[in-house]
């Protein structure tokens, strides 16, 4: 039986172990998947080998922790310095990030996306903006500081904090913080939030579960959006793929964990 977990603080909120094990359950892998509430990021890879998981999932805030604790990173996740899958290959620790491509997959039904703000700039931030410069999107981030701006201007993007911000116009709006997960707050000041809003067509959350304060007020306004769902479905399709070291079927993943969202 291997062992798998989602590393996090918080973490109790997440649906992982029940979209892994439902996998594990019905595909008739030999899996048990899990959470652990690590506080001390930099404890991670002590954590995980302590523990003797094959695979890990991370999210919030140890994500550029899980980059710095690899001893190899492969794929998209080395291009952006941020990790949220692990897997432990013959006693190494080995890093990737699936955010990226499970949020594209989220956002397939907008369409026409070419200029999109980004609000934060933590790990999920810096893995959502390089992969929609690949895509040859314009890309703006707006964070409350400017000590965390400089990678995303290193990287290509128009960068602002709340004291420079000038509104334009948006085809999508992305929260990437973690405001209104544990409260009732917007990523920004409100009059901020209130002028953005106003000029995008679409927005989204990576957090899901609940309807945080930023998505009721792009309700209120009747734009299009979604909440971090399919995001989560989607990373965790790809995330599972390197769990069970690509012997079982991407589709019959993804049904096995769409199933899960019904409970």
């Amino acid at each position: 039986m291997k062992l798998f977990a989602i590393f996090g603080d918080p973490v109790t909120h997440s649906r992982s172990p029940l979209m892994h094990n439902n996998v594990f359950s019905h595909l008739n892998y030999k899996g048990c998947y899990t959470r652990v509430h690590l506080t001390d990021g930099s404890k991670l890879k002590q954590v995980f080998f302590d523990l003797k998981l094959s695979g890990a999932n991370v999210t919030v805030p140890h994500k550029e922790e899980a980059y710095n604790a690899c001893d190899e990173v492969r794929g998209f996740a080395k291009k952006v310095g941020v990790v949220n899958t692990l897997i432990n290959e013959n006693g190494r620790l080995i890093g990737y990030n699936t955010d990226a491509d499970g949020f594209m997959f989220a956002i397939e039904e907008f369409k026409k996306i070419k200029n999109i703000l980004v609000l934060g700039a933590g790990g999920t931030a810096k893995a959502l903006s390089g992969r929609f410069l690949e895509d040859n999107i314009n890309v703006s981030v707006l964070n409350r500081s400017e000590k965390r701006l400089q990678y995303f201007l290193e990287l290509g993007c128009s960068c602002y904090t709340w004291d420079t911000f000038e509104v334009t116009n948006y085809d999508l709006v992305v929260n990437t913080t973690s405001a209104g997960l544990k409260d009732e707050e917007l990523p920004a000041p409100t009059d901020i939030i209130e002028s953005v809003l106003d000029n995008t067509r679409y927005a989204a959350d990576a957090i899901y579960g609940k309807l945080t304060p930023f998505l009721q007020l792009a309700k209120e306004k009747n734009i299009t959006c979604k909440d971090g769902a399919d995001m989560l479905l989607g990373q965790g399709v790809l995330a599972n793929a390197l769990f069970t070291n690509n012997t079982l079927a991407l589709n019959d993943i993804k049904l096995s964990m769409q199933e899960t969202f019904q409970f």
